[in-house]
């Protein structure tokens, strides 16, 4: 069975006993948290675990949270552990899920969105969950928070890219979601995979480059197989990510828990996942600086080239959006404006 496959299949014997391992691991009061990010990874450090002591500190301890040390399933399997109780929470990319149930999130994948992951973060929970309504593309969840990554980066170990043309026929790990569709518009032949995949694929020839933030190059100690990264203004995507907990479980929690664990959560997490991968972008940059990977900011020229592929995307999705009784144009708007602030 295909990664897809197992992402999507439900019902599986599998989740069925992992389903009864969770239940009988979990006290009333501890929430089991699912996590696929390397345990070091700057998320989780930065972010993830120092929410979960939030959630028990602001509970006053009626509430843990416990991050297994192994995910009960693959990255893209993510959201549906949580949706089907598999797990209590988890976290992952809208992208993974490969199908339309989060048509709105996408807003939170374009190009030159914004060249602060704290400050597109911040704007991204805002305006999908507030504009956009993000909680009713979530079934089966309580959605804890939303956040980005920093500006998304062209990796890769061939050449530098300075024309559309120079993009051709080169092989780059994209996250699904709207960066696969640009990729493909500009000639670039796309390979879906998680990042903990990379490094092997990268590293033997399979591919030749990636799209990540900064951070990756040493989050997944990439830095060593590629020659050359290259910057737009504002990012050339982003990634749109999801913290959530099952709905039955939020169900079990108390009304003055809930209001607790919501304090911590929502923008004060967007807040502080983006700060995270700012910290860790520049941090990346630092150690990138000294190997001999040639940073550089695409010419202008190619930058107005991408605009044109990207306004076509945004106008596409945007006409999507508008048959579900949404404005995105304005949307997008909303997002970026609140972005430079």
């Amino acid at each position: 069975m295909n990664i897809i496959g197992l992402t999507l299949g439900r019902g599986l014997g599998i989740a069925t006993v992992v389903m009864g391992f969770a239940a009988n691991v979990a006290s009333a009061d501890e929430l089991v948290m699912s996590a696929w990010l390397p345990p070091q990874h700057p998320l989780m450090t930065g972010a993830i675990l120092p929410w979960a002591e939030s959630v028990e500190e602001a509970t006053e301890g009626r509430v843990t949270v416990r991050v297994l040390p192994r995910p009960l399933g693959p990255p893209p399997a993510h959201y549906d552990l949580a949706a089907d109780g598999v797990a209590d929470i988890t976290y992952g990319l809208h992208s993974f899920s490969q199908d339309d149930r989060f048509l709105r999130s996408r807003i939170g994948e374009f190009s030159f969105l914004g060249d602060s992951g704290e400050a597109t973060s911040v704007a991204y929970w805002n305006t999908y969950n507030g504009t956009l309504d993000a909680p009713a593309e979530h079934e089966g969840t309580k959605l804890l928070s939303l956040f980005v990554h920093g500006p998304g980066i062209f990796h890769n170990n061939q050449r530098r890219v300075e024309t559309v043309e120079d993009f051709a026929g080169l092989k780059i790990r994209v996250p699904g979601g709207y960066i696969a569709d640009l990729s493909s518009d500009l000639g670039i032949t796309t390979q879906f995979m998680g990042p903990g995949q990379v490094y092997e694929k990268l590293s033997t020839g399979v591919i030749d480059g990636a799209t990540f933030p900064m951070e990756a190059l040493t989050a997944f100690n990439l830095k060593d197989h590629l020659t050359h990264s290259m910057t737009l203004p504002g990012g050339m995507y982003n990634t749109s990510w999801f913290l959530v907990m099952n709905e039955d479980r939020w169900g079990d929690i108390s009304d003055d828990d809930k209001a607790a664990i919501e304090a911590v959560s929502g923008e004060a997490f967007a807040r502080l996942a983006g700060s995270v991968w700012d910290g860790a972008d520049a941090a990346a940059a630092e150690v990138v600086a000294t190997t001999d990977i040639e940073v550089y900011a695409a010419p202008d020229d190619l930058v107005t080239a991408i605009q044109g592929y990207a306004a076509t995307h945004e106008a596409t999705w945007a006409d999507a959006v508008a048959e579900t009784g949404f404005d995105g144009v304005a949307a997008l708007a909303e997002l970026r404006e609140r972005a430079a602030e």
